[in-house]
């Protein structure tokens, strides 16, 4: 009887582990991105912090910019599930109360510092401008659908695409206020967290507003 021929090797990396690795070389090209700007980080470099080769970043990733899109992404799908479950007659701004801002931070770090500092670089990096505003035009038709499927309306129902878009640009402004001001007081997990929150309620107040 001969020996089976089928094929050995490592097996298959999961979805789920594609995606750790996917965040893990988020969170070190942006600490190379603070530490030492765009320009001067490489493919190479990037890799070394995560214990993988350049090749792998680029098989994962077609720009070192593009590196950072996990960062940014990481909240659409948290925000979108918490449209859906919207109860009716609850404030805007209450549906995204500390709970939801510290999901958001701990998908960008564990404390949210590397999500900030990585906002605060789209000021002055053409590269991640572009890949920080190509995200909030991905997750608007998303946060479109969510609230389509509340209402019980057709997804292209001009009605949840203008609350979406309203939304989308709320949240943006509130996250760039909050990276972008200086801290009210000195670093703590807890505060940030708090600010985060209070950014966003104060923001989605004035979307709910509705234009007068």
């Amino acid at each position: 009887m001969t020996a089976s021929s089928g094929r050995t090797g490592r097996p298959p990396l999961t979805e789920a582990r594609k995606a750790e690795i996917r965040l893990e070389i988020a969170r070190a090209a942006v600490e190379l991105f603070v530490a030492q700007g765009v320009a001067g980080t490489t493919g190479e470099q990037i890799g070394q912090a995560v214990g993988v080769s350049a090749r792998t970043v680029w098989r994962y990733f077609p720009s070192k910019e593009s590196c950072v899109r996990p960062l940014f992404s990481a909240g659409i799908d948290v925000i979108a599930a918490r449209l859906r479950e919207w109860p009716p007659g609850l404030p805007l701004e209450d549906l995204f109360g500390p709970d939801l801002a510290t999901g958001l931070l701990a998908a960008t770090g564990p404390d949210g510092a590397t999500g900030s500092a990585l906002v605060r670089l789209t000021r002055t990096e053409p590269g991640l401008r572009a890949i920080w505003l190509q995200t909030y035009d991905e997750a608007e038709p998303a946060f479109a659908r969510a609230l389509a499927d509340r209402a019980g309306l057709p997804a292209g129902d001009l009605r949840p695409m203008i609350q979406a878009a309203m939304l989308n640009a709320a949240l943006r402004a509130a996250v760039e206020r909050f990276a972008w001001s200086p801290p009210k007081t000195a670093p703590d997990a807890t505060t940030g967290e708090a600010e985060v929150a209070e950014t966003l309620r104060a923001a989605l107040a004035i979307a709910a507003e509705g234009v007068s």
